[in-house]
């Protein structure tokens, strides 16, 4: 999986849009390969960004949890002391 998409669901707030918008199009580049399509492909690459954050909006409104939301910084922290440590 790639790095840079992150878990969206179950935080308070909810992820917005930009995020999942975002993840979509880190999705999108890690499978077509490249971080900017050609203008022979930009109209597919950004179909594909839509769809995909459109089913992703889809799922994360769909899943339940009895877990309690996470908090954003507290997670932010966590995975900032998970890099120190794995870089240092």
């Amino acid at each position: 999986m790639c790095r840079n998409i992150k878990p969206l669901f179950n935080f308070d707030p909810p992820a917005t849009d930009e995020e999942i918008h975002d993840a979509a199009l880190q999705f999108v580049r890690k499978l077509s390969g490249t971080t900017r399509p050609s203008k022979r492909n930009e109209a597919a690459f950004d179909r594909a960004v839509r769809s995909i954050a459109q089913c992703a909006r889809e799922l994360i409104d769909s899943l339940e949890t009895s877990q309690p939301p996470r908090d954003r910084e507290e997670e932010a922290a966590k995975a900032r002391a998970r890099s120190a440590a794995r870089f240092a």
